[in-house]
């Protein structure tokens, strides 16, 4: 009997071996393919030409990337910048100062905006933060805007990443301790000097993870922002310019790319460059990680 537990065990272990292994090579194959897609646009353009270059005119044979990869970052970080506060101080609250009554009430809620399909973001963004951004926010700056914009983007992003963070600080948090809680109370620190110097202290690397997760999940997404960037290939001097992410390029673009083989590569490029990103930051973000953990 228990020779056959000791074979199941070991058949389990190499088979999670085996899937995990599976994975890794998904990932790596992924980026070869992709890479592989992208060799004839990379043999007509350096790597430095195609990413520095603002020009789009893929009918002449220019692909010009800068304003597709600036637009990608300004949107992604603005949306960080606002949902980061917003959701780290909800799941403060929700964890160190609400009660049971509150949180029966909000969890529900936050599962309901995790699930929503990123289309109904889109139409909510179109037809609620664009017109504001346009009639509210362009006025009281002094600048005419037709709404479709970084900040309008950013909102919609960062509404749509705020349950994710939530949820993630809340589960943080709570596994906390409570003798943690107890012993700075019994010190003479407040609830409030308690969440800063001891909950946040302790929960530091695991919240630098969502942000990670966060950002991950910004940089991919397609449809909502695509509502509402604008479309237009320029570099966004301000949060009131349109613009146009990798990620809305690669889906308004990728039907026409069939009849032309360099704008297909051009396409699989910009895939490339995406799956790049994400991949540096996620590797930079676990040696960031890893130099707190120490």
């Amino acid at each position: 009997m228990n020779n056959t537990r000791l074979w199941k065990d070991k058949i389990a272990g190499k088979v999670m071996a085996v899937l995990t292994i599976a994975s890794l090579f998904l990932v790596v194959a992924m980026g070869i393919g992709l890479y592989l897609k992208s060799v004839p646009i990379l043999e007509k353009e350096s790597v430095w030409t195609l990413l520095s270059s603002s020009e789009w005119k893929p009918m002449s044979g220019r692909f010009g990337f800068f304003p597709f990869l600036m637009g990608t970052l300004s949107v992604t970080l603005l949306a960080v910048a606002f949902a980061l506060p917003i959701s780290l101080f909800m799941a403060i609250y929700l964890t160190e100062y609400s009660r049971n009554v509150v949180r029966r009430f909000i969890y529900p809620l936050l599962d309901i905006l995790a699930g929503l399909p990123s289309v109904i973001y889109g139409v909510w963004g179109t037809l609620l933060i664009v017109p504001w951004v346009s009639g509210v926010v362009a006025p009281a700056l002094g600048r005419s805007s037709s709404g479709y914009t970084v900040l309008a983007g950013a909102v919609v992003l960062g509404v749509m990443i705020l349950p994710l963070l939530v949820s993630l600080f809340i589960e943080l948090f709570a596994n906390v301790g409570n003798e943690y809680r107890e012993a700075s109370l019994s010190l003479g620190a407040t609830r409030w000097q308690t969440t800063i110097h001891v909950i946040l202290r302790k929960t530091f690397p695991g919240i630098i993870a969502a942000i990670v997760l966060a950002v991950s999940r910004t940089l991919g997404e397609t449809i909502a922002v695509l509502m509402v960037c604008g479309n237009l290939a320029i570099v966004p001097n301000s949060i009131l310019d349109a613009f146009y992410p990798i990620p809305a390029l690669i889906a308004n673009a990728y039907g026409e790319m069939m009849s032309m083989p360099l704008y297909e590569s051009a396409l699989m490029f910009a895939a490339f460059i995406l799956f790049f990103v994400v991949l540096v930051f996620n590797l930079f973000s676990r040696l960031v990680l890893r130099k707190f953990k120490q």
